[in-house]
């Protein structure tokens, strides 16, 4: 396993880290906890020392299951996790006041109910589950996470951008007042280059690249034939012909990569770990096997510039989350 720093907080952070929303066993079926308490274990044992999980993945109970492993290991391990909106909206929506969605004490007590969740004295990075640009000049988020770093409760801060909207960060990283950012980050999905990156490194902001997979689009695994159990998440991000739109679209990728060393996911990891603003790479992972072939990444390095031309050519516009 290979680290980097994590912006200006100056902590090295394994290139793969552990997406938790998977674990939380609500929105994703068919695995368990046993199962999933394997594959935590075996993500510590490979290297891997950032976990990201959140409040709202099943109720804490992500949180919950994370937290054991982290308590039981005795090893550092960064625990990031997310306040989820109030109103429980993704994405946060214009026009909607941040007094709906993160008031300064509903902050507060989403870390507090996070750290007893966890079992942990100190969240490493706690994060807003949306943003939206509207709220920049509000006092709300910007008291409490002051408060929470000044308490010890938090050590750094962030939000989780919203799906597909890079930009709408921007002026939020130049407040100075986050450490960090997540942002979907993958071959379809390439928009964070344009403004977002740059800025980043110029003010040495942590980067956690999430859904590198494109929700498993990018394994090569989903085709025309896949189902996904009722009440699925993914059932529903692949609703209509959607799933006819990835087997087309990754079937032309997967022919222009012909020759090129590597299987599709190990590709697309090594994609958001070829450029320089990334720190982390998130993928979900709910079984032992997922770690290892996803952890195996990181030791393979970036990707040649050639490779990373043909990467270009398959940018994707779309917005499978939105309705």
């Amino acid at each position: 396993m290979r680290y980097r720093k994590l912006g200006r907080t100056g902590w090295e952070v394994s290139e793969i880290g552990f997406g938790a929303w998977g674990i939380g066993g609500t929105q994703w079926l068919g695995g368990n906890d046993q199962e999933s308490l394997a594959a935590l274990r075996r993500a510590l044992e490979a290297g891997v020392n950032l976990i990201d999980t959140a409040l709202a993945y099943g109720d804490g109970h992500s949180e919950r299951l994370v937290g054991q492993v982290v308590r039981e290991s005795g090893a550092r391990v960064l625990v990031a996790t997310k306040a989820p909106p109030r109103n429980q909206l993704w994405p946060a929506r214009p026009g909607v006041g941040i007094e709906q969605v993160f008031p300064y004490d509903y902050i507060l007590r989403s870390t507090e109910q996070s750290l007893r969740n966890l079992g942990l004295e100190t969240i490493d990075l706690q994060q807003l589950h949306v943003w939206n640009p509207e709220w920049i000049g509000r006092e709300e988020w910007r008291r409490a996470f002051e408060e929470l770093k000044r308490s010890g409760k938090v050590r750094a801060v962030g939000v989780s951008i919203n799906d597909h909207q890079p930009g709408s960060a921007l002026e939020l990283i130049r407040t100075g007042l986050v450490d960090a950012v997540q942002v979907i980050y993958n071959i379809f999905d390439q928009s964070p280059e344009e403004n977002l990156f740059p800025l980043c490194r110029e003010l040495d902001l942590g980067v956690l690249a999430r859904v590198p997979l494109d929700e498993g689009s990018l394994t090569g695994a989903i085709t025309q034939a896949t189902q996904f159990q009722p009440g699925e998440f993914r059932s529903y991000y692949f609703r209509g012909d959607r799933k006819r739109q990835v087997a087309e679209r990754v079937a032309a990728l997967q022919r222009d990569l012909a020759g090129v060393e590597g299987a599709l996911p190990e590709i697309a990891l090594r994609f958001c770990l070829s450029h320089a603003a990334v720190s982390t790479v998130i993928p979900g992972m709910r079984k032992a096997r997922h770690v290892e072939a996803n952890t195996a990444a990181s030791g393979k390095g970036p990707l040649p510039p050639e490779t990373l031309a043909i990467l270009k050519r398959h940018v994707w516009e779309k917005n499978f989350y939105g309705g």
